[in-house]
């Protein structure tokens, strides 16, 4: 990127993980589950479940709220909310984000669907305008799963919202402009063809997933115009995070494009590299678009990356789209991750029996498509008015003749 552009890329993330967590091994005995192969080979120790009166559109607007100034809402002039969860097949959900958010009159607000690529899409959209406008950009990735009791994916479910503000003060991570590689293809792997149904077949999308990380390093290095040692040019590797261990045969595929490596040292290399980028989205299960962002505060977190270092980062969506780019280390990224606070959020989430859990899933699952209802918070022992009641969270009060309802707690 010109030296004599402005530098734009992240300037603050927040993340909410939801109110209410499910320990994997709990999971494991209910469903008869080698908890090894949870923990070991899909890398999840927890997943979020939201409550009946969460939706996609609270967790978004919880997500963001925390995190913004006065002064940003008056700067953000573009509201771009990603999520293959949408609660209207009409009105956007980044219209109800920036209403609740209290944003100014004078910005642009468009809900973006594709897949787990579109809160990548968005951000590299927010950087562009960004750029050639001086205004900030929040960029919201908001999703949740269906109901999949007793089914192998059962274990890779999840529920959360990660808000990213984009400007041209890059506190976390700079965007390298120019230096990105793309790849699309058509393919029926995962789907939600109906408002209830989540279903796809997981070895396609595992194939398709590994054929567009290809794709796309290529198209990388070709824009790139120039050989690269793999291991010297990237200080860290992130990938999308559908579950943890699919991050060790993404990093073998890269390192395969850029020269042959054996197992054991792509293994080691991968330790090295990629592993610390796990640590918080083995703690919330499927995280959909927001994993690449969930998982760079956790390298930042967890490993020595300091200013300027470049971090390679792969995105990846269903149907499909897939992008590679890379960024630099912002000069103030261990500060900006730290009022994140995400180990805390994690830590304060109730941990559900299973029994709960089901309950929750069936509620919420009993809710879709019915045009007049009102949300009950009765249940686990008072978590509404523990967490909730009084903390001015935005919560999904229920529907009368279709049209959504909400209020502040």
């Amino acid at each position: 990127m010109s030296s004599s552009l402005p530098r734009v890329g992240i300037e603050k993330i927040r993340v909410n993980p939801t109110s209410l967590a499910l320990d994997m091994r709990k999971l494991c005995e209910a469903r008869g589950q080698e908890w090894a192969n949870i923990r070991d080979v899909m890398m999840i120790a927890e997943r979020g479940v939201n409550p009946p009166w969460e939706d996609p559109v609270t967790l978004a607007v919880n997500a963001a709220l925390p995190m913004l100034t006065e002064e940003d809402k008056k700067d953000i002039e573009l509201l771009l909310v990603s999520s293959e969860s949408s609660v209207d097949n009409e009105k956007p959900m980044s219209s109800w984000v920036h209403r609740h958010l209290g944003l100014s009159p004078h910005c642009r607000n468009i809900e973006l669907k594709h897949a787990c690529y579109a809160g990548t899409g968005g951000v590299k959209i927010a950087a562009q305008w960004a750029l050639t406008t001086g205004k900030k950009a929040l960029v919201i990735n908001t999703d949740r799963s269906r109901m999949h009791f007793g089914k192998p994916y059962e274990f890779v479910m999840g529920a959360n919202a990660v808000a990213v503000l984009v400007s041209q003060n890059p506190r976390i991570l700079e965007f390298e402009l120019d230096k990105y590689g793309l790849f699309s293809h058509e393919v029926d792997d995962l789907t939600r063809p109906t408002s209830r149904v989540e279903t796809g077949n997981s070895e396609t999308s595992l194939f398709s997933y590994m054929d567009s990380l290809h794709g796309a390093l290529e198209n990388y290095r070709d824009k790139l115009g120039e050989e690269l040692d793999y291991d010297e040019y990237f200080a860290k590797n992130i990938y999308h995070i559908p579950f943890g261990g699919i991050t060790i045969n993404a990093h073998r595929t890269a390192l395969r494009v850029f020269g042959s490596v054996s197992k054991s040292v792509a293994r080691e290399h991968w330790e090295q590299k990629t592993l610390p980028s796990l640590t918080y989205p083995s703690r919330m299960g499927g995280c959909y678009g927001s994993s690449t962002f969930i998982a760079m505060l956790s390298l930042i977190d967890h490993t020595d990356v300091s200013a300027g270092d470049r971090i390679g980062i792969f995105s990846y969506g269903s149907g499909s789209c897939a992008e590679f780019y890379s960024g630099l280390i912002g000069h103030d990224a261990k500060a900006a991750s730290k009022e994140a606070d995400l180990p805390a959020l994690l830590d304060v989430r109730r941990q559900l029996s299973v029994r709960e859990y089901e309950e929750c899933e069936r509620e919420r699952t009993c809710y879709i498509d019915c045009g007049d209802y009102e949300v009950s918070r009765d249940g686990m022992n008072g978590w509404y008015d523990e967490h909730y009641a009084g903390k001015n969270q935005l919560v999904f009060e229920g529907c009368e003749e279709h049209f959504r309802k909400y209020s502040w707690s």
